[in-house]
């Protein structure tokens, strides 16, 4: 199906959306107020889709809505605060309208010394168990049949990642801590946790998909990273996509009818591409899966009604 559709690398999320209208949708983007984020809620909005936008400070949130239009409400959402994710899920429950996608795109990267909170490496808390968190308390809004989830992962799944893929015994960093390895892994659970999504959610027609959205100019995921990091990034930048570029895919999988019935993939420039194999593995997701409930259970208040068992 991947092969109809007309975008690739340089794509925009206008481009992608262009000509769709999306009046009455209602869409979640997390990392609302820069980058892939804003530019996609910005051509979501531009379209007609009211988005509830998140960010980690209401103000954040507020002025990227306000540059984005009026269809846009602003919501506080800290992934590394559970009781912040849990809020952010109940003021979007106290909206009383169902959701058409949500987008899990925020995201931090190359912390250069280890962080934690509840015991938990921050790379993976924010990127993972924050975004497991939210849309596990939002899916009891998602339409059944054409609902979409789409969870934003990277290409760092693939080549950065541990080779048994998830470290369970040194998920705080306790053993060893390595910058691009933890981050590659928090974006491998992102692929593993869309794909295990996908095969509980069959039977309510929701699609729940992943992907890489490119090298990318223009956002604040690598903020926090060493001054050689930074360096690297400087001279590669040339190289990267532009923002509205990058925000491409996500908003193809977010909104277009031609990612309509797709599910359980990993994608890269608007197409279907290859993703680790270790997406594959279902006793690993079966395993991460249990983890990060257990997880979000210790230091939630509110704990998600259970989803039906993957078959």
């Amino acid at each position: 199906m991947s092969q109809a559709i007309p975008f690739g690398a340089r794509s925009t999320a206008d481009n992608v959306l262009a000509g769709i209208d999306l009046t009455g949708k209602r869409i979640v983007v997390t990392g609302c107020n820069s980058g892939i984020g804003f530019e996609t809620m910005n051509a979501l909005c531009a379209n007609g889709a009211h988005v509830i936008g998140l960010a980690r400070s209401l103000q954040d949130a507020e002025s990227a809505c306000g540059k984005a239009g009026p269809f846009c409400t602003p919501l506080a959402c800290d992934l590394a605060d559970l009781e912040s994710v849990a809020a952010a899920a109940e003021s979007i429950r106290r909206l009383q309208g169902p959701l058409d996608a949500v987008v899990a795109n925020a995201g931090i990267a190359n912390l250069p010394t280890l962080q934690t909170h509840y015991g938990i490496e921050l790379q993976f808390l924010v990127n993972h168990i924050g975004h497991f968190a939210l849309v596990n308390e939002l899916l009891g809004l998602v339409r059944n049949g054409t609902g979409r989830i789409v969870v934003v992962s990277s290409s760092a799944s693939l080549n950065l990642a541990p080779a048994e893929g998830i470290m369970f015994d040194n998920l705080g960093g306790q053993q060893f801590y390595e910058p691009l390895m933890f981050y590659g892994q928090s974006k491998l659970a992102n692929a593993i946790f869309a794909k295990e999504l996908s095969r509980r959610l069959s039977g309510r027609g929701i699609a729940v998909n992943s992907l890489h959205p490119g090298a990318t100019r223009g956002t604040r995921l690598n903020r926090n990273a060493s001054l050689p990091r930074k360096i690297a990034l400087s001279a590669a930048r040339p190289f990267m996509k532009s923002a509205p570029r990058g925000a491409a895919t996500q908003a193809l999988l977010a909104a277009s009818p031609l990612a309509g019935g797709i599910t359980g993939e990993f994608w890269s420039n608007c197409r279907i591409a290859a993703g680790n194999p270790l997406m594959d593995d279902i006793e690993l997701a079966k395993r991460l899966w249990d983890v990060s409930e257990n997880i979000v259970a210790r230091h939630s208040a509110r704990v998600a009604k259970p989803l039906p068992q993957a078959a």
